[in-house]
């Protein structure tokens, strides 16, 4: 397995991503829990430490000089205008957080590709979609941005994480930097064959962006219920792929689109119901649809507009999107999400610092008037 290919696995977790194959393989030696519980996993806070300190020590080495970029998701296909609007009459099971009342948010939606390089868009990766609501109101979950007026959903175009434990994301990160994937992978007394599938599986090539079906990959609380997300394209364009594709043709085909006409998508929550086979603390297994079908909830509408100039392409780098930018009802659920929470808020923050950035939450007033 080449560098490359490494970097889109260990980009897939960082994100939030996915694959076709399911199975029930989950944690092995935990006890049952019940519907939207969670479960602690041992030696999490140390997952945290040693994944921060990797990390770091990686975004250090690859932007040793110059602008420093996301630790995965670095290649930015356009950060656009979009407005998420709730769906009128809900059924009260679904009126929670900012689904509570048929209203509209102004909406920044970033896409990227999963890679840890700046690759060409011609090769097979896995493709972010990043949602920053507007104008939320209520107390948020992260300590010192508890008056941010943002809520955050994090997407990918795969609907599990091929390495589904937090665990083992250590593991995978610790052998991708110091060069021992194939240890990672084979181990005769630790095999990762089944997240060797999922990875081949989850990286395809794409035609546009907004073509892409995503999923969260993760599960959040959703009320007293746990479920996950999934944003459906429902726009009747439908590109082909270029003949002769640039290494930047994702944006150049949504620039293209959106000059002309806009796109849509359904924004849809799926609920937990098996704890067994729709497990909240392993990623890396698919919530089977025909248990649990999803539910359209909102609507996201993307206007016309051009979002490739500088300075809006410039404001999307600058942008943080973590799950934890929530309001308390769609609070993150699971390991992997738990330990997100410390590894994006700290790795953020590195940099914006090293960038001479602030981090400063957007109002949708400040941003949209751009």
């Amino acid at each position: 397995m080449c560098r490359r290919h490494i970097i889109i696995f260990v980009g897939l977790l960082l994100f939030p991503l996915a694959c076709v194959i399911g199975g029930c393989v989950g944690i092995h030696n935990v006890a049952p829990v019940e519907i939207a519980q969670e479960q602690l996993q041992p030696d999490e806070d140390v997952h945290v430490q040693k994944l921060i300190e990797l990390l770091k020590g990686k975004m250090q080495k690859d932007y040793a000089s110059g602008k420093m970029l996301r630790d995965a998701h670095p290649k930015q296909h356009g950060c656009i205008k979009a407005e998420f609007s709730v769906e009128p009459q809900l059924p009260n099971e679904l009126r929670v957080g900012v689904f509570k009342v048929a209203r509209s948010y102004p909406a920044w939606i970033r896409f990227s590709n999963a890679s840890g390089d700046v690759q060409a868009d011609t090769e097979k990766d896995v493709r972010g979609m990043a949602i920053k609501l507007m104008g939320v109101s209520g107390e948020k979950l992260l300590e010192d941005e508890k008056d941010a007026q943002t809520q955050d959903f994090i997407l990918i175009s795969n609907p599990v994480l091929p390495v589904g434990t937090a665990a083992d994301f250590h593991k995978l990160v610790d052998a991708s930097i110091n060069g021992h994937m194939i240890r990672f992978f084979f181990n005769p007394f630790d095999a990762h064959l089944r997240e060797l599938i999922l990875f081949a599986k989850a990286a395809k090539q794409h035609t546009n962006p907004l073509d892409i079906r995503y999923w969260s990959t993760t599960p959040y609380l959703f009320g007293t219920r746990a479920v996950k997300y999934s944003v459906r394209p429902t726009s009747t364009n439908i590109s082909k792929m270029p003949k002769n594709p640039s290494p930047d043709y994702l944006r150049e085909i949504m620039q293209q689109q959106l000059v002309i006409e806009g796109a849509s998508f359904d924004f849809m929550v799926q609920f937990q119901m098996d704890q067994t086979k729709m497990p909240i603390e392993d990623a890396s297994i698919v919530w089977d649809e025909t248990l649990a079908p999803f539910h359209k909830i909102a609507t996201i509408t993307i206007p016309p507009q051009k979002f490739d100039t500088e300075a809006q392409m410039d404001f999307g780098e600058n942008l943080s999107f973590t799950p934890w930018h929530s309001l308390p009802d769609h609070r993150p659920l699971g390991n992997i999400n738990r330990v997100r929470k410390e590894v994006y808020r700290n790795l953020s923050k590195f940099r914006h610092t090293h960038n001479d950035k602030p981090h400063k939450e957007p109002t949708g007033a400040e941003s949209f008037n751009k």
